[in-house]
């Protein structure tokens, strides 16, 4: 954490968190968000899906919901962002106060719903950033989700595809939010099978021959069964990678009991081992054949480096961010290096899986 943010958080933690989120966001639209210049070295840059990602870690969905701050998310040093999620028609979300902070544990409960402007405004919003000049290097994803109000949730996917498909670097297809009632029983067999099939089909209209690859984010709350059957679900469906975890429905007793009682996902650095567990079956499980993006507590170059470790290809973080500030992901990027050199790997996929 830098000396300034460490100054600056008291004084931004006095604001409810969602005040402090929009905050942030006007800070980084009007420029006035101090900028780090990326940590460029050739050991952390890959290719995945045929994408160059300059370094291996990325700002995950939630935190730019309406692609409103892409462009300055890179300017924080991270190598890809990914905004939404994103549904086809906007939505208020749940009632609030829906975001509530744990500083003594670096953890975050929402309950948010999925709250955006809808596609059209999505769509206007990336096109901008598409459009201007300097763009900055960097991997775009677009994670995507249905309404509340949808009984049949293929058809959001799909009308989602269509609309903004063609703008992805990649789609993340989120069927693992715990605050939107029925999503997380789109983690099934059957139904995860369905939707793959119809996401395909709109993609293969839509995006011709530069389809870009397709992502499913998982919980972290899924028993060992249900891993098992999942993992084999997704490789036969051929589905090009997975993101692990979204947030998780446990409360760990060190957490203080008015913050541990309110409902919603738990992020941060409580869910930190927890989604390292997954991504560590889940690599095994498919035996390395899927590309994973990990997430969950991610804080340091120790805890990116140990989901690498774990099978992770890729990492992200969000709730690190509001609590390291925004030099995190230079900071965890220095780490990485030193980390790697310290083992001896010359590059950062020398390390995949190797926990």
């Amino acid at each position: 954490m830098s000396a300034l943010y460490a100054a600056a958080r008291p004084l931004l933690f006095t604001l409810e968190p969602e005040k402090a989120h929009a905050l942030t966001l006007k800070l980084m639209k009007s420029g006035l968000m101090p900028s780090c210049k990326p940590v460029e070295n050739p050991a952390l840059e890959q290719v995945l899906w045929g994408l160059k990602f300059p370094n291996p870690l990325g700002l995950s969905a939630g935190f730019d919901k309406n692609a409103e701050v892409v462009g300055p998310a890179f300017k924080l040093g991270f190598g890809f962002v990914e905004a939404g999620t994103v549904t086809p028609k906007p939505q208020h979300g749940n009632p609030k106060p829906r975001i509530f902070r744990d500083p003594s544990n670096e953890a975050v409960i929402n309950r948010m719903g999925f709250p955006n402007g809808g596609m059209n405004a999505f769509k206007a919003n990336l096109e901008k950033f598409l459009a201007g000049k300097n763009r900055p290097a960097g991997v775009v994803g677009i994670n995507i989700g249905m309404n509340k109000s949808q009984s049949e949730p293929a058809k959001d996917y799909g009308v989602l595809i269509k609309m903004l498909g063609p703008m992805a670097d990649y789609l993340t297809i989120n069927i693992s939010s715990p605050n939107t009632p029925g999503l997380r029983d789109l983690q099934k067999r059957g139904p995860l099978l369905e939707l793959i099939d119809t996401v395909k089909e709109e993609r293969a209209k839509a995006c011709g021959d530069h389809p870009p690859p397709i992502l499913v984010k998982l919980a972290p709350d899924l028993e060992e069964a249900q891993q098992q059957e999942l993992a084999e679900t997704v490789l036969e469906a051929k589905i090009d990678g997975l993101i692990l975890t979204n947030t998780t429905l446990d409360r760990p007793a060190i957490l203080p009991r008015a913050f541990r009682e309110q409902s919603g996902g738990l992020s941060g650095v409580p869910v930190r081992a927890k989604s390292t567990a997954v991504i560590r079956n889940f690599y095994q499980l498919t035996k390395g054949a899927l590309p994973i993006i990990g997430v969950g507590g991610i804080s340091s170059g120790a805890d990116a480096y140990e989901k690498i470790k774990a099978g992770a290809s890729l990492v992200q973080l969000y709730t690190g961010l509001v609590f390291q500030g925004p030099t995190v992901a230079n900071s965890i990027n220095r780490d990485l290096l030193s980390l790697l050199q310290k083992d001896g790997y010359t590059h950062i996929s020398d390390a995949i899986g190797k926990g």
